[in-house]
């Protein structure tokens, strides 16, 4: 009996609303979104200026600690020299300074190809892969690029005329191997005689050449390597579709995500796959999309689920049962910061992510490790909890003492940027901690997130203290499913507590740095009315909501306006940001407690 057909497949009826950066999707509970770099176009060191296209991370776990690559040019994409960058974390929040692991390549003589094009003695490469680590059947972790050329931005380096892949290896110790070529791009004149790296084979270290190897002879592995390589030798199962990922699906068959939706299956671990079609339901453009079977035996694909290559947001998620149909779309990261640096292809949004490569290690903690860029200049990092959730039903009486300081804000969804931190910290004391949000960022903000029982009346009370009263602001928010906020209020940089209303922002009363705050917000949507309590004195018994909501279920805290640009509109080539990479002064708040309590129909006094 013939097998029905298999099909990945987004069987939901939620798409995103590209309007708003998060798309009105709910939340993935819990997610902690990091930055790794932020990129700075200042002076450095030797004289040369910051690097600011940073794109391409690449994700692995290794004996403890986290390792992230990602590509790295002057200014604009494919735009030479070109170089990638490694940085190290052992907890996946706080992250070492970038070092070069591959470093620019510059031609020490004239390369002539068949076709007739010539590249000139001194002519720089720029680096491009999609595939970042290899963790071979020892246990030794291989990191690996891609050298490429690119006569003009709009030639891509993966034309199958770049020189080669390299590879080196990382020792437990941190060290870095040296770097030799695993395969070079033969067809387009590149041997042994005219590249600066030797091939693997002529190492030492035995085990360091089974490791190439074994990588050589995996089929998924190398399938990642089609794009940049083109060789007509017959190396590639598939010849076609551009950042290749896979995973495996409960029968053991693997299947293979490729960008701009298209998909297909093998039996034979890459051996021979089904004919790539597409998968209409998933909608999306030149970002990239990873798909991998959670903890908790479930699937989850991560990507843009827009068609406008130029706007990559939001970074959405779905899940599924069956690695087949998925469900369910939430967003994980909902954010785009302004773009600072001017570069050419800059798309906006968070895109091109990738979660911890197969053959990786896993973190303690069984979430989900995705990693990408925002607006091809910054790195991020996103923790996704699992079981993945978007609704909770506990009652919310947060206290942080039982956190770890620095550590995991359990139940809270973070946007900490490294100039505008989200952290449990200290204060006022080791054994009565709070959730500092420090903000010295000039075109961010931090922010956190806690969502609540969905309902149409509750108390919601809050303890925090400003550190200042003379500049800054912390938002306060209450948000329902689609992030429509009916209630904000502000502590404002000129030492107000307002509302706003009517579109206006009126005062209530003032505050005062170092001092706490208590705050109870009571609302009832059926009357779409609110009441403020400060520090038990009552403000007038209602206020009207800014927008209609029926219920709400989000309690938002930010040290900053909500933003809506870029959005559709916004042209892809923009001038850079004036003083981006000049901290402001730093502002303060510490949030002592949050208690969330439903209120019932009836008892809303």
């Amino acid at each position: 009996m013939r097998q029905p057909e298999k099909h990945i497949r987004y069987a939901g009826g939620i798409t995103a609303q590209l309007d708003y950066h998060h798309g009105q999707l709910r939340p993935v509970v819990g997610v902690q979104t990091r930055q790794v770099t932020r990129a700075v176009r200042t002076p450095g060191q030797d004289g040369e200026e910051g690097w600011t296209y940073n794109h391409a991370p690449m994700l692995a776990y290794w004996k403890g600690s986290f390792y992230l690559h990602y590509l790295s040019n002057p200014v604009h994409e494919h735009v030479p020299p070109g170089r990638t960058l490694l940085t190290v974390s052992q907890d996946g929040r706080n992250w070492g300074d970038p070092v070069v692991l591959f470093p620019c390549y510059r031609l020490e003589h004239v390369h002539r190809y068949e076709d007739g094009e010539v590249l000139p003695e001194g002519t720089y490469s720029v680096m491009h892969q999609r595939m970042g680590f290899y963790c071979a059947g020892d246990g030794r972790l291989l990191v690996l690029g891609f050298y490429g050329f690119s006569p003009t931005p709009k030639v891509s380096p993966n034309n199958g005329k770049g020189i080669g892949r390299v590879v080196r290896e990382i020792y437990e110790d941190g060290r870095l191997g040296p770097i030799y070529f695993i395969r070079l791009n033969r067809h387009a004149g590149w041997t042994e005689s005219n590249v600066s790296f030797p091939m693997y084979t002529e190492s030492e270290d035995e085990g360091f050449r089974q490791a190439c190897e074994e990588l050589l002879q995996d089929r998924l592995a190398t399938l990642q390597w089609w794009e940049e390589d083109r060789s007509p030798d017959g190396f590639y199962a598939v010849e076609g579709g551009t950042a290749f990922h896979h995973y495996r699906l409960p029968n053991g068959e693997v299947a293979g995500l490729w960008k701009h939706s298209l998909t297909a299956f093998t039996a034979d671990e890459g051996k021979t796959w089904s004919v790539p079609e597409r998968a209409s339901s998933l909608i999306m453009a030149g970002g990239k999309i990873w798909g991998e079977r959670t903890s908790d035996s479930r699937y989850a694909l991560v990507y843009n689920p827009s068609p406008i290559g130029n706007h990559r947001w939001p970074l959405a998620l779905v899940t599924g049962d069956d690695g087949l149909a998925f469900d369910d779309m939430l967003v994980v990261h909902g954010e785009v910061p302004p773009r600072r640096y001017y570069g050419q292809h800059k798309n906006y949004g968070a895109s091109y992510t990738r979660g911890l490569e197969a053959g990786s290690e896993s973190p303690p903690g069984g979430s989900m490790w995705v990693t990408y860029s925002m607006n091809k200049e910054d790195i991020w990092v996103s923790e996704i909890p699992v079981p993945i959730r978007s609704r909770v039903s506990e009652l919310v009486a947060d206290f942080f003492t039982d956190m770890e300081t620095g550590g995991r804000v359990k139940d809270w969804n973070v946007y900490s940027p490294l100039w505008a931190r989200v952290a449990v910290a200290d204060f006022p004391s080791p054994e009565d901690k709070s959730l500092e949000l420090r903000d010295e960022d000039p075109y961010d903000y931090a922010k956190a997130e806690r969502v609540f029982p969905e309902c149409a009346s509750a108390r919601v009370r809050i303890r925090l203290m400003p550190m200042q009263a003379d500049r800054g602001q912390l938002d306060i928010e209450l948000c329902d499913g689609r992030g429509a906020s009916p209630i904000r209020c502000r502590l404002d940089g000129d030492g107000g507590i307002k509302l706003l209303q009517a579109g206006t922002w009126m005062e209530l009363q003032r505050y005062e740095r170092e001092q706490w705050l208590e705050l109870e917000l009571r609302y009832e949507t059926d009357k779409q009315r609110f009441s403020l309590t400060v520090n038990g004195h009552s403000h007038a018994k209602a206020y009207t909501f800014s927008m209609p909501a029926y219920t709400l279920e989000r309690l938002l805290l930010r040290t900053g306006e909500s933003r809506r640009e870029p959005n559709v509109e916004t042209p892809i080539v923009t001038p850079d940001l004036p003083n981006a990479g000049v901290r402001t002064l730093p502002v303060h708040y510490y949030i002592n407690r949050v208690h969330i309590q439903p209120i019932e129909r009836g008892h809303a006094q």
